[in-house]
């Protein structure tokens, strides 16, 4: 019997990119979910939820008040101990449902840098060690309470947790690739613009030389984790 996935989409550049061939080869079917335009209530269960980056903070209720049932239907899922999964916007969600503070950071956090990986990530997320990820952020998380960190950067000294095997986090984005990147230049024109040290012939290049090799490895840490599951 077939799994399923529901990814929630914020906005529809930022997909399950690298990561969607590896839940199809590990038998799940895949679903969008896109805020606004479908009804969180009505996505009943499913075997692992996602939840996917966006342009906006968790802190935003008043402009965007369904993040309110958002955050709830996270937690809900997280106190039952049911497979989740959470990408940048997604992470600063899942944490803010498990009671931590997100806030902006000192400093946006955009373009592709290796990770500093903890001991606990050194096996978690060890595909990645000494490889570039894709960094696009403004806003940080604190630790959530039970959860373990499992690298950092130095903006940003939580850039993934993980809570018992059930719940995985990530800061940055380990389902980037080259394939279908330039949306990401176009929907992001503006913060791009005004970001001090970034620019789109910048991270176009640096894309077109690492993405690969880092998709690659976000893949396996995907296979991994979904094995453990």
């Amino acid at each position: 019997m077939s799994k399923t996935a529901i990814a929630i989409r914020h906005v529809a550049f930022e997909d399950l990119g690298a990561f969607a061939p590896v839940l199809e080869e590990a038998g799940y079917r895949l679903r969008y979910a896109d805020i606004g335009v479908d009804d969180l209530a009505a996505l009943g269960d499913t075997d692992l939820l996602v939840i996917l980056g966006g342009p906006i903070g968790v802190y935003e209720t008043g402009l965007y008040p369904w993040l309110t049932e958002e955050i709830d239907l996270i937690a809900n899922r997280l106190k039952q101990g049911r497979p989740t999964l959470g990408i940048c916007l997604g992470a600063q969600l899942m944490a803010r449902a498990l009671g931590a503070k997100v806030a902006p950071g000192p400093a946006k956090e955009i373009g592709w840098k290796p990770l500093a990986l903890t001991a606990d990530g050194e096996v978690t997320l060890a595909p990645l060690a000494g490889l570039p990820v894709l960094h696009w952020h403004g806003d940080r998380f604190e630790l959530p309470q039970g959860a373990v960190s499992l690298a950092s950067t130095d903006l940003c000294p939580h850039q993934a947790f993980r809570l018992g095997r059930h719940a995985l986090a990530f800061q940055f984005h380990p389902e980037a690739w080259e394939q279908g990147f330039e949306r990401w230049l176009i929907g992001h024109t503006l913060e791009i613009a005004t970001t001090p040290g970034v620019s789109v012939p910048q991270l176009r290049a640096d894309t077109a030389r690492v993405a690969a090799a880092s998709a690659a490895a976000g893949q396996q840490l995907l296979r991994d984790w979904l094995s453990g599951l």
